[in-house]
């Protein structure tokens, strides 16, 4: 079986982390579904923003609403901080030019 070590010795990757981050990165990308489940652990557990959880689950911030109503989940809305709210003007800013 291969170790987080063996990419490093091969010299493929400076760092344990970084094969660590990059493996993630792949598994996220292929499974978007653990991006989603991720995302509402994260909305629940960590009290992230909507909008917060939309991005790492790479969804827009209503298809995440949707997504936690679907779900049984309550999305409590308006941020609680200044940079809650810039995040949330930028998804929705992202939001509106793709539909454009």
């Amino acid at each position: 079986m291969l170790e987080t070590t063996d990419f490093v010795k091969a010299r493929l990757y400076e760092s344990e982390e970084a094969v660590i981050r990059d493996a993630l990165r792949h598994l996220l990308r292929g499974r978007p579904d653990l991006r989603i489940q991720l995302a509402i652990h994260r909305y629940q557990e960590e009290e992230i923003s909507l909008a917060k959880a939309a991005s790492l689950a790479g969804v827009s911030w209503a298809q995440m609403r949707e997504i936690l109503q679907e779900k049984g989940i309550q999305p409590h809305l308006g941020p609680e901080t200044e940079e809650e709210a810039q995040e949330e003007v930028k998804q929705l800013r992202t939001h509106l030019a793709a539909a454009l």
